[in-house]
């Protein structure tokens, strides 16, 4: 079945047997009735010990090249700030790639899919293969081709971007609503009435720069009175979608959708297992040997404590070193450092904001 995402060639088949298989299978029981629950998440909790032992990291060799082989590094305040790379990523991306090092690229931005992804890097002059890139708009396809939503012949409506109508596309799902959906008022004078398509099974929910009431509404009268499932691509708060400021996440859109819905929705992306669970079945991957580097601590840090994964939190994005260790955070990294620059620096420097 993962035929589609391209990685046939290069690793073992995903087997029935698999934890990602029975995880999704469990949610997707959960969904056949008419509140569909949650993929299960594990919520990490610190002890005052764990806060006293979080420190910067000093010595990136013996702290962290000797102990991974890999590393998954978030996209949006790691590697970029909008359409903005952040100094020195590709000389350290390079230089890991020289020291042996997997890299690939986690992102809960699902306005764009794997090939639209790629097309930002190589504007931004990074040399990534589509296949190192896993953006929640591919997790949402994957979800769905885990738990066979195509044999319903059902149809999902998208509120988001073009992302996630193109991953859609990859596997064969068919798809209404989202960019399509932008401009349309619903008829709310008397007797006004909002008529859905009686074969959505499914909403996914994602990052929409043009979300409106419309959208709003077809969701909820597809979640409420069809009984579809409702995906979230993610529940970031907020995002570095320019380099001038943070903006409003998607987040925001799952909440309007809960909120008239009285539901709570299938996570997909971090800090959800999929897409960990994933990678570490189909390429043979070492956990213990994986760290995760972003700048959240609800999803990315939360996604490899949760996971078994090493964590380290970088301050170039929506995260502040305040905040980090404040007695009130329970969301605990490895390490934290500047940018991932100081992976490769004797003396980590301090990352101009």
């Amino acid at each position: 079945m993962w035929l589609a995402f391209g990685f046939a060639s290069r690793s073992k088949p995903f087997g029935s047997s698999s934890r990602l298989f029975a995880s999704v299978s469990h949610v997707a029981a959960a969904a056949t009735t008419n509140n569909p629950g949650a993929h299960p998440i594990i919520r990490t909790y610190a002890t005052q010990k764990n806060k006293a032992s979080t420190r910067k990291l000093s010595e990136p060799q013996s702290e962290l090249l000797d102990q991974v082989d890999v590393f998954l590094f978030d996209c949006d305040g790691v590697i970029w700030r909008g359409d903005s790379l952040i100094d020195g990523i590709p000389k350290t991306l390079n230089t890991l790639r020289k020291l042996g090092k997997k890299v690939f690229f986690v992102t809960n931005n699902a306005t764009k899919s794997r090939a639209g992804n790629k097309k930002k890097f190589e504007a931004l002059g990074l040399d990534v293969a589509a296949e190192e890139i896993f953006p929640s708009s591919f997790a949402a396809a994957a979800y769905l081709e885990k738990t066979r939503f195509k044999e319903r012949g059902k149809k999902i409506y998208v509120i988001g971007e073009v992302g996630i109508c193109e991953e859609l596309d990859v596997i064969g799902v068919p798809h209404i609503g989202g960019p399509s959906d932008s401009d349309k008022i619903p008829e709310m004078g008397r007797g006004g009435k909002l008529i859905v398509d009686k074969d959505v099974g499914g909403v996914i929910v994602g990052l929409d720069r043009n979300i409106n009431y419309y959208k709003i509404q077809y969701a909820q009268l597809c979640i409420n009175e069809n009984g579809a499932e409702f995906i979230a691509t993610n529940s970031d708060a907020v995002g570095h979608f320019t380099d001038a400021q943070e903006w409003a996440g998607a987040g925001s859109m799952v909440g309007a959708i809960k909120g008239c819905t009285g539901q709570e929705p299938t996570i997909v992306g971090k800090p959800s297992p999929l897409i960990i669970d994933y990678l570490t079945e189909k390429l043979d991957l070492n956990k213990e040997r994986i760290c995760m580097v972003g700048d959240r601590l609800d999803t990315d840090i939360l996604f490899g404590t949760n996971n078994g994964l090493k964590s380290v939190l970088v301050l170039s994005g929506v995260t502040t070193e305040e905040r980090l260790l404040s007695p009130e955070n329970t969301i605990i990294p490895d390490f934290y450092a500047d940018t991932i620059n100081d992976f490769l620096m004797d003396t980590p420097s301090k990352v101009g904001r």
